[in-house]
């Protein structure tokens, strides 16, 4: 039976109880029409879909009122008044079980409490069934409202207050479920002690729970239509679980952080972001850095606080991108399978604890991006596959409902309840943890129904197509409620196909997303890069081909986590030639990189070159910086940032064709490319020449668009960056000579296997 509690917090719609509206008086010989023992039999055996017209309090007869109370540990119980003492009826066992009645007069409906008798000792409690329903029509009608905060406004558990009794509301959409218990550690995982109201309208069942201790854990115990019990389920809106492997959702409520960020909350919306330098350190906190002398544990999220983001700022980046941390049971996922979408996991602290981590970082000037996993869920017994015995948040028909790479479950996006639902999670995310973006995952899969698919396995939509309308309903939904409610998020869609206008505003047809990563390049120059110098003529095009749709989309060039796994390697692995060459290569590649059109993004460890193959469960080898290659990787990657941000020429036209100028695409002998980058300011424009080849390039001559002195902001061959010092003695002066299609030129030396970018001075 429940504890005491007296931590809740918050006020409910209306007290429970009239207490002192009503003189309670022990009936002296109490009548009334008897309940049906097939009801009571119903309860007993938890197989009743409407525990509230059998429990609590009835009125059998004028002014003679039944309290009725299913308490299977207890020996003796009795109804006493809500001062806990004054004593209104003594309740007798109607069925061994443990259900109880006990008859009273009362001039209405009566406020009262159970005092309650076991073998180990004598309480007074609050009778759940004594409290009126705990959501209101307006809520329940706004459950299926794509868009609305209402799903965790209403469901899960809240801390709320009825009168003088404190707990939490819970509430859960099933509504094919013939029957649902909340059980837990508060009523020993027993259904027959906690069922649930049922609100036929929306289909949900709700229960408030009175004086239950905050962190107890709890499951749904469902019985389908059919009779049968399910597996016990987590709740879908829990706001904390217990740590994997254990399963349980954890009484907790909304959030109550401590916030002081309001200023970044204000100025984050100030200019449009596609003009903004947007650099994101990609991270996935499980295995950033470890502490071995304690069992190689996990950092706390308050200690990524003290560790991570100073790193991260000092390193230049903008945003932290976190690989997804929504409650997963199975470490080997990265969190890309979560069961608990309302939940931070609970491997680094508590909702608290995550969200102080955010708060730091914005203090610290850095915005937080998710990766958020709306495209497929797992199939854990304890999750939201055939949540209430049918399909109710996947499709039916596995040619729609199953994923066959992944082995999960593909969400109903045309079940009004799962779109609220899903766009729900969205908006929790940016307004109760003050994120400043949400990240996509593997949206590709979500637009097409043919995805991964062979011919006969996939339902084609109302037309024809293969076009997933429902998704992209979905998709447009949550991408207009992102930015209306979360002034100076951005959404970034992986999407790896060229369906059209996926970082379009929906009004244009598009997707509405604020960005999509550039799969395209990142796969191009990759595959260019892995290959040895001598042979990157005839490979050429890789570099020069994604300036062919570069300005479609509002891209982001990824050098993401997916690519430093299953047997891929490092980024520093995939560079050709001797120890000194990868190196200078893996250099070059960044220098071309961050030179290059798009915002961009880094995986952790890339930015000092991490030598081996990423390992979620273990550190990132922090070791290597003892090493002055690997120093000189991060220290490139530092300026670079600075560069990318200090100077306007190369992020404020990322996405317009204005903002670019190919110098030399051609000179594919030689593996030189050279092009212009500009900003608003077009008497600042930045030069970016890269050498592919371990040949230096002396007297290389490259047309410029404007004269004056070009001062070299970045050469990747520095000695303080493990190069070899050779460069431009830090600038040099245009001449009048035309080149290249342009008015002045300049006489440069390209470095080995090396990137050098160049800004012209004011005059």
């Amino acid at each position: 039976m429940a504890g005491r509690n007296t931590t809740g917090k918050g006020e409910g719609k209306a007290p429970a109880h009239r207490a002192g509206a009503t003189e309670n008086r022990p009936a002296a010989a109490p009548e009334g029409r008897d309940l049906a023992p097939e009801a009571i039999a119903a309860i007993a055996h938890a197989q009743h879909g409407d525990p509230f017209s059998v429990l609590g309090p009835h009125e059998v007869a004028p002014g003679v009122w039944e309290v009725r109370a299913m308490l299977p540990r207890a020996l003796r119980v009795w109804v006493v008044g809500l001062d806990g003492q004054t004593e209104l009826a003594a309740m007798q066992r109607r069925h061994p079980a443990g259900f109880f009645t006990g008859r009273f007069e009362s001039g209405g409906r009566p406020g009262y409490r159970l005092r309650v008798e076991t073998a180990d000792d004598s309480s007074v409690i609050y009778d759940p069934y004594s409290f009126m329903a705990i959501l209101t029509d307006e809520e329940l009608a706004h459950l299926a409202d794509a868009g609305s905060d209402t799903v965790y406004r209403a469901l899960g558990a809240h801390r709320r207050r009825y009168g003088q009794a404190e707990g939490f509301a819970v509430a859960v959409w099933a509504p094919n479920a013939s029957r649902v218990s909340i059980v837990g550690d508060f009523n020993n995982w027993d259904g027959r002690c906690h069922p649930m109201r049922l609100r036929h309208r929306a289909g949900i069942w709700e229960l408030f729970l009175p004086e239950v201790p905050a962190g107890s854990r709890y499951k749904f115990e469902v019985r389908a239509r059919n009779g049968g019990l399910l597996p016990l389920k987590a709740d879908p809106v829990a706001f904390q679980a217990e740590r994997p492997p254990a399963t349980a959702s954890l009484l907790h409520g909304e959030p109550e952080a401590s916030w002081s960020d309001a200023h970044w909350m204000t100025t984050r919306g100030e200019g449009d972001p596609r003009f903004k330098p947007i650099s994101i350190y990609e991270c996935h906190l499980g295995s950033w850095a470890r502490i071995p002398e304690e069992g190689n544990r996990f950092l706390t999220y308050r200690e990524m606080a003290e560790r991570l983001v100073p790193y991260v700022r000092d390193m230049g980046f903008t945003h932290i991108e976190l690989l997804p941390i929504t409650e997963f049971p199975f470490d080997g996922s990265w969190g890309y399978q979560p069961v608990s979408l309302f939940a931070p996991t609970s491997r680094f602290g508590t909702p608290e604890d995550f969200a102080f981590f955010v708060n730091a970082a914005h203090e610290a000037g850095l915005g937080i991006l998710l990766d958020w996993v709306p495209a497929h869920f797992p199939n854990d017994p304890h999750g939201l596959g055939g949540f209430d015995g049918t399909q109710l948040y996947e499709h039916a028909d596995p040619r729609q409902g199953f994923h066959q790479d992944w082995g999960t479950y593909i969400y109903n996006f045309g079940r009004a309840e799962v779109q609220s639902f899903l766009v729900a999670n969205a908006r929790f995310w940016l307004e109760r943890y003050h994120l400043d973006g949400l990240r996509v995952d593997a949206v590709a899969s979500m637009l097409y129904l043919d995805y991964s698919r062979k011919a006969g396995e996939w339902v084609p939509n109302r037309y024809g197509g293969n076009e997933n309308l429902e998704a992209i309903d979905f998709l447009r939904r949550m991408n207009e409620t992102a930015y209306s409610v979360a002034p100076g998020v951005m959404t970034i869609a992986e999407e790896s196909t060229a369906w059209p206008g996926v970082s379009h505003p929906t009004y244009t047809g598009g997707l509405g997303f604020g960005f999509k990563w550039n799969m395209g390049w990142m796969h191009d120059t990759l595959r260019y890069m892995s290959k040895e110098p001598i042979h990157r003529r005839y490979h050429h095009h890789d570099l020069t081909f994604g300036l062919l749709y570069a300005f479609t989309e509002n891209f982001v060039l990824p050098l993401s986590h997916d690519e430093v796994v299953h047997g891929k390697g490092s980024l520093l692995g995939k560079m050709p030639g001797d120890r000194w060459q990868r190196f200078a290569n893996l250099r070059a590649y960044f220098g071309f990189m961050w030179g290059h059109p798009g915002k961009k993004l880094l995986f952790m460890g890339g930015e000092f070159a991490q030598e081996r193959e990423w390992n979620h469960d273990a550190s990132l080898d922090w070791h290597l910086l003892a090493d002055p290659l690997h120093r000189g990787v991060q220290a490139l990657v530092r300026d670079l940032n600075r560069a990318y941000r200090q100077i306007p020429a190369m992020h404020e036209l990322d996405f317009e064709a204005a903002g670019f100028a190919w110098l030399v695409a051609d000179d594919r002998d030689n593996s030189v490319l050279a092009f212009a980058r500009f900003g608003r300011d077009r008497d600042r424009p930045v030069v970016v020449v890269c050498n592919f080849t371990p040949v230096p390039r002396a007297g290389y001559r490259v047309g410029v668009p404007a004269g004056g002195f070009w001062r070299e902001v970045v050469n990747t061959d520095a000695d303080m960056y493990g190069g070899s010092g050779m460069g431009n003695l830090g600038g040099l002066e245009a001449e009048e000579q035309e080149s290249h299609g342009q008015p002045h030129s300049l006489v440069l030396t390209c470095p080995p296997l090396a990137t050098i970018i160049l800004q012209r001075q004011a005059s």
